[in-house]
């Protein structure tokens, strides 16, 4: 999806927010998670194969209990791997981090347990070495998705545990973490 296309979606999630009702779960919250990133790809025959560990810090605002507004941090941490090409060998390190801005969807299960999808505009930014000798990557936005579960601890903190995918251009990584949620 190029840039121009993703920006009607992100508008579009941004209005059906606008729209939420007011409940109990109404207001701000903020949440951290740590968890794994993984990424699995092919380059014209080199495949990068490798995990890290990631984190996350959002903020967002709950409009009843279906609809939300966030904005994040997210750092996939350094994929290390080592790519062998016939008798070469070559140490490859990238480290990718940005902010999201983007909508979610939730469905209440009981009063104690929800799950809830994500999807947004990733703003990234990454630095990529080969051999210690840096690769220029150039600063983007991509979409983003997710989905996950939450459980209610107490009035105002939660367990979250969630899956998402970030599209760095040519490369999709996944993160699956585990965190928690505070509600104002």
């Amino acid at each position: 999806m190029n840039s121009k296309g993703k920006w009607p979606v992100c508008l579009a999630i941004l209005a059906i927010g606008a729209v939420g009702t007011a409940s109990a779960d109404t207001g701000p919250y903020l949440g951290a998670s740590i968890g794994s990133t993984t990424v699995d790809e092919n380059f014209e025959g080199v495949r990068l194969d490798t995990d890290s560990m990631a984190y996350r810090f959002v903020g967002g605002f709950q409009m009843g209990d279906v609809l939300g507004l966030e904005i994040g941090y997210q750092d996939f941490g350094n994929l290390d791997e080592l790519i062998i090409t016939g008798q070469t060998s070559s140490l490859t390190r990238l480290a990718a981090a940005g902010w999201t801005l983007g909508g979610t969807l939730g469905l209440p299960l009981t009063d104690q347990v929800s799950l809830f999808g994500r999807a947004g505009v990733f703003y990234w930014d990454a630095d990529i070495t080969i051999d210690g000798i840096p690769v220029h990557v150039p600063q983007d936005d991509n979409p983003y998705y997710g989905a996950g579960a939450r459980v209610n601890l107490s009035r105002n903190l939660s367990l979250v545990g969630d899956w998402s995918r970030y599209e760095l251009d040519d490369v999709d990584t996944d993160v699956i973490s585990l965190g928690l949620l505070y509600r104002f």
